[in-house]
């Protein structure tokens, strides 16, 4: 462990991150332990290209938290809004269906522009951040290109049984509002991907990694799918803490309970155990599935309970300590 400070002591802590779970779970860790210790390994598999723009809803989601900026009633977005851009684009018979707002297009102008003129997704990402005065080190998982792949069950164009096909991630989680199921999820371009600088690094180095509240399968599993990130997190099982997305078989916000059951997996804290029982020594689990602590540990992993729901500031920061320790606190 590094030196104690105010904060207590010191140690480099590394969390695996996509969307809102994570990151509520980041706003509680930079309570209780410097910012510039952390480091969040960010999915990528949700980024899309829309309008002409580079959109990376994972990465700017985390960014806006971290700096208080963030829609706190969508839960996505730049608070404040307005959205006369869209109100145009649709006047003129654009595609509205993916709304951004008007001060969010400028991070996705910029983005562009940057990435356009040569400089890599992980550099673009740490200078939104240190524009937006956050000091956690944001990566994405990669700078190569992964995009989420789902299939879906929607009803047939001529209205007779179903129709069974692949799209983009963002054409299920938004255009469908992920109201359909989902029959399979794949990670397109995965293989030919590289960790992007410092990943591996930060994993390795870390004192505490961490697999965030987020959704396992679109989430947590893109960033697990680039080449030597899941052997890296595997190799840190010990150290690893996962914090369970689900709470008395359900998921606090977005699919992840059907998506599991659509899958075959289990929508509970036992069928989380199981799902990460191979990269993390220790799964934390709200009050709520106390009852499961011991099937829980049945598949080989340390089951803490705490209070997981991050509806309060002081719950996240609380949390953040247990997943520090490794035990409630």
């Amino acid at each position: 462990m590094r030196d104690a400070n105010r904060y207590g002591v010191r140690a480099m802590i590394t969390v695996l991150a996509g969307g809102v779970g994570a990151a509520r779970l980041l706003t509680g860790l930079v309570q209780v332990h410097p910012a510039d210790d952390i480091t969040a390994i960010v999915n990528v598999g949700d980024d899309l290209e829309l309008h002409g723009l580079h959109i990376s809803p994972d990465l700017d989601t985390v960014t806006y938290t971290l700096a208080g900026a963030i829609d706190p009633e969508r839960g996505w977005g730049l608070a404040g809004e307005t959205w006369q851009a869209m109100a145009t684009l649709g006047r003129l018979g654009g595609e509205t269906w993916f709304n951004l707002g008007d001060r969010d297009l400028g991070t996705h102008l910029y983005r562009t522009a940057r990435l356009d003129a040569g400089a890599t997704l992980g550099e673009v990402a740490a200078e939104i951040a240190h524009g937006f005065g956050v000091d956690v080190r944001i990566l994405p998982v990669t700078d190569d290109r992964l995009r989420t792949r789902v299939t879906v069950v929607d009803p047939a164009p001529d209205g007779d049984g179903t129709d069974t096909h692949e799209v983009a991630f963002q054409r299920y989680f938004v255009a469908r509002a992920h109201a359909v199921p989902v029959t399979a999820v794949r990670f397109d371009g995965a293989a030919a991907t590289r960790p992007a600088p410092g990943v591996l690094e930060a994993i390795a180095g870390a004192e505490r990694v961490v697999i965030a509240p987020s959704n396992p399968i679109v989430s947590i599993d893109p960033v697990l799918a680039v080449p030597g990130v899941r052997d890296a997190v595997t190799a840190r099982r010990d150290d690893t803490v996962a914090v369970s997305p689900i709470v008395a078989g359900a998921a606090l916000k977005g699919p992840a309970d059907r998506m599991l059951t659509e899958l075959g997996f289990e929508a509970s804290v036992v069928g989380i155990a199981r799902f990460y029982a191979e990269l993390a020594a220790t799964l934390v689990i709200d009050r709520a599935d106390a009852g499961s602590a011991e099937a829980v540990e049945a598949t080989g992993m340390r089951c803490v309970i705490t209070d997981t729901v991050m509806a309060e500031p002081g719950v996240a920061a609380s949390l953040a300590r247990a997943v520090v320790a490794g035990r409630a606190s």
